[in-house]
C-alpha cells in the first residue's frame, strides 16, 4: 500500500464544514475577520448550539452564562473557540468509520488533548496548539480504517489501534504509520506546517530530524490517556512510560499517579484525573 493511494480516493476523503475550513485558514492569517467567523458559526444552528453547550460547560468555570456565539468568542477567545469547532468537525467527519470503537477512540483523543495541554501549560508553553494537535493526532487511524478497511483487519488482530506499538507495526507492514496519514490530511486541509510536522511526529517524536515540542507533549498526553482508556495496570504503565521524551522536554515523572509512592501528597504537581480534566467537553464526542 502506498500513502499516496489513501489520499487519491476523493469519495473516501473526509469533508469538513466551510466554517471549519475558514478556521483552519486563520492559523496562517494575521487579519482574520472574527466577525465573519462569528456570522458563519451563527448561521449553523447545530454547530452554534454545540459551541454554546461547550462554552457553558464545567471545563471553563465561567461566572456567567454565554448566550451567543459573539459572547463565546469574547469570553473564551478566538483560539479556543476554533479548537472546539475543529474538534467537533473532526468527530463529525469520521462519524461513520467502521471497524473501530469510536466512543472509546474519541474519548482517548479528548483525554490526550486535555492531558497534553495541561502538561504544556504547567511548563509555561502555550497549550492551544498542543490541544489542537492532541485532538487531531488520531485522524490517521480513522482514515486508514475508512479508506483501507481490509488492510486494517490483520493489523487490528495483532495490535490494538491505541496500543503504543501500533505505529511501529504499521511502519513495518505498510511502510508508513498513522501519524504520516494524519499529517497528509492536515496538509490537504491547509493546516500550517508546525501542526503538520507535529502530527507526523506524535507516534515517534525522537525519531524525527527536528524535535517538535508539541508532538512531545501530545505523545506524553497520549500515554496518560491510553493507560486510562485501556485500563493499563500500574506495572505496565510504568514500563511503557516515554521517559526519553519526558527528559527531552525537561519533565519530571511525578506528575503521573503511577510514579508517586503510595500515601505521599501529590501536591500541585499531580495531574488531575482525566475525568475531571475533561469535564464538560464530552459534548465534543456526540
Amino acid at each position: 500500500m502506498e500513502l499516496k493511494s489513501l489520499l487519491d480516493q476523493p469519495n473516501k476523503l473526509p469533508t469538513i464544514p466551510k466554517v471549519a475550513q475558514q478556521l483552519i485558514e486563520s492559523f496562517s492569517s494575521e487579519d482574520v475577520s472574527v466577525d465573519e467567523i462569528a456570522n458563519q458559526l451563527s448561521a449553523d444552528p447545530a454547530l452554534s448550539a454545540k459551541l454554546l453547550r461547550l462554552a457553558n460547560s464545567a471545563y471553563f468555570h465561567l461566572s456567567r452564562t454565554i448566550g451567543t456565539v459573539d459572547d463565546a468568542l469574547r469570553m473564551l477567545g478566538f483560539v479556543m473557540v476554533r479548537n472546539l469547532v475543529l474538534g467537533n468537525s473532526m468527530t463529525a467527519a469520521f462519524r461513520n468509520t467502521k471497524g473501530m470503537d469510536l466512543p472509546q477512540f474519541w474519548r482517548y483523543n479528548l483525554y490526550t488533548a486535555c492531558a497534553s495541554r495541561w502538561l504544556a501549560s504547567r511548563e509555561g508553553v502555550n497549550g492551544d496548539l498542543v490541544f489542537t494537535v492532541g485532538l487531531m493526532h488520531g485522524i490517521g487511524q480513522l482514515h486508514l480504517h475508512a479508506a483501507a478497511p481490509e488492510a486494517m483487519v490483520p493489523l487490528d488482530r495483532k495490535c490494538h489501534v491505541l496500543d503504543a506499538r501500533r505505529a511501529e507495526l504499521e511502519q513495518q507492514i505498510l511502510g508508513f504509520h498513522h501519524g504520516d496519514v494524519a499529517a497528509e490530511l492536515a496538509k490537504l486541509w491547509n493546516f500550517p506546517e508546525p501542526i503538520i510536522a507535529a502530527l507526523r511526529a506524535v507516534p515517534q517524536p525522537l525519531a524525527m530530524p527536528e524535535f517538535s515540542e508539541a508532538a512531545g507533549w501530545v505523545h506524553l498526553g497520549a500515554w496518560r490517556a491510553r493507560t486510562e482508556v485501556l485500563a493499563i495496570g500500574d506495572e505496565d504503565a510504568q514500563a511503557t512510560y516515554p521517559a526519553d521524551v519526558a527528559r527531552r522536554l525537561g519533565l519530571k515523572p511525578h506528575w503521573a499517579p503511577v510514579h508517586r509512592q503510595e500515601g505521599t501528597d501529590p501536591g500541585d504537581d499531580a495531574m488531575p484525573s482525566l475525568m475531571a480534566l475533561t469535564e464538560g467537553l464530552e459534548a465534543m464526542l456526540s
